[in-house]
């Protein structure tokens, strides 16, 4: 092995070093195994118990319905910190699983109870990834911060694949019940390894939150993002992809492997786990290489092409055509997600960074219209119509940011392109 590739393997394993790294990755992949494997078990019950295109979009979006909550998490991880607000949501996720666990063994779940706690569930859920991503950018330092989000991205990426084929196997050969226990243990992995990261704040910090109120804080916080150019059009962007992109790649996966390709729940597990196993290599790319490449650069051109990818993928009929698509589009998505993270926390300031994390979180609202309306548009013009449509939208869009902003994204000098 030559020395630059020595060089190159070190990097991408430096944030292991650091001992809360080391803590929090598991902790974030046992939660992120525990959310899939749920998700993936609620939305086929939904779909089989209402047989509704419509009620399983409202699943869905029920999920994303505390997104305005988010910056109000971030303010308040910047003032307690990001660790104990993190294990607080955590905590909520073991009680909702096991309220549906235990209604599950008694035969009492039904399509009411599973979207009043996915509602509940709904007004957390969207800021778990800022929160543990503002408490990477608290704890590794930001010369590592490109190979810690990418190692960060295998947490969510390895458990859509885990997620979905074990959810779907789990389902399959115990029922609900015994899924859900593994649900729950889950769970309370990540709740007892979060609660031993550590994270380190300055005195200045420190001293700066004691001194502000919440509502100034997040006043503050949304002030600055305004005043970035750079930062401002990240989250306009990351706003569109949700909006156009996340609905077809996680949300309407279901009515896919069910109404278009008339599969089973196993199928949708294979399908879910290919777009998982291409994002998984994505990170694994990102982690090795991301270095090499200029932040807003890569975030404009691979989710580029990740939305040409859901625009094939929207012409397919079959599962042997769409899951090799759904595998290249997962590797384009986390190869465009990565660099907004790390754009982001490594142009801002360390004292808006759950801040930062939480009003990025808010784009993530971009998931509740397009999945409402894509479940009206479906059922009168049909999926593949809707998903061509989308992904055209998003691609016109975002050739769009990338000329109104072409002096703070594109150019190789701006700061959002910062190696």
């Amino acid at each position: 092995m030559t020395a630059s590739a020595k060089a190159g393997s070190t990097s991408a394993l430096a944030p292991f070093r650091v001992r809360a790294f080391r803590f929090q990755w598991p902790a974030d992949l046992a939660a992120s195994w525990a959310m899939e494997m749920e998700m993936l078990i609620l939305g086929w019950y939904v779909l089989v118990e209402t047989r509704s295109v419509l009620m399983l979009t409202v699943f869905a979006s029920l999920q994303y319905v505390g997104t305005l909550l988010s910056p109000m998490f971030g303010v308040m991880g910047d003032r307690i910190g990001h660790r104990i607000v993190l294990c607080a949501m955590r905590g909520l996720y073991a009680t909702l699983a096991s309220v549906l666990m235990v209604a599950a063994f008694m035969d009492a779940v039904t399509p009411t109870l599973v979207l009043m706690t996915t509602a509940v569930l709904g007004l957390v859920k969207p800021s778990d990834i800022g929160m543990r991503t503002a408490l990477v950018g608290e704890t590794v330092p930001p010369a590592h911060l490109m190979p810690a989000m990418s190692i960060q991205r295998t947490t969510q990426d390895s458990a859509r694949i885990a997620g979905a084929l074990t959810g779907a196997g789990l389902v399959a050969m115990l029922g609900m019940s015994w899924a859900y226990v593994f649900v729950v243990i889950f769970y309370g992995i990540s709740l007892l390894l979060s609660t031993r990261v550590i994270e380190s704040r300055s005195a200045s910090h420190k001293a700066a939150v004691q001194q502000a109120t919440p509502w100034r804080d997040l006043k503050e916080g949304m002030s600055y993002v305004w005043r970035a150019p750079h930062l401002r059009a990240t989250m306009f962007f990351a706003f569109l992809l949700n909006l156009t992109a996340f609905p077809l790649f996680t949300g309407l996966m279901p009515y896919v492997a069910k109404e278009v390709y008339g599969a089973s729940q196993t199928t949708l597990g294979t399908m879910v786990a290919a777009g998982a196993g291409g994002a998984l290599i994505g990170s694994i790319i990102m982690s090795r290489f991301g270095g090499s490449f200029a932040p807003a650069r890569a975030m404009l051109v691979f989710g580029a092409a990740w939305l040409g990818m859901l625009l094939l993928f929207a012409q397919t009929h079959s599962p042997a055509e769409g899951i090799p698509l759904l595998f290249i589009a997962g590797i384009m998505q986390t190869m465009g997600l990565i660099p907004i993270s790390t754009l982001l926390l490594r142009t801002s300031d360390e004292r808006y960074r759950g801040r930062i994390m939480g009003i990025r979180m808010l784009a993530i609202y971009g998931n509740l219209p397009g999945l409402l309306l894509a479940g009206q548009l479906i059922a009168h013009f049909g999926y593949s119509t809707m998903a061509t449509a989308y992904s055209l939208f998003g691609l016109l869009t975002t050739a769009l940011i990338a000329w109104c902003w072409r002096s703070h994204l594109w150019q190789s000098s701006s700061e959002a392109n910062r190696r």
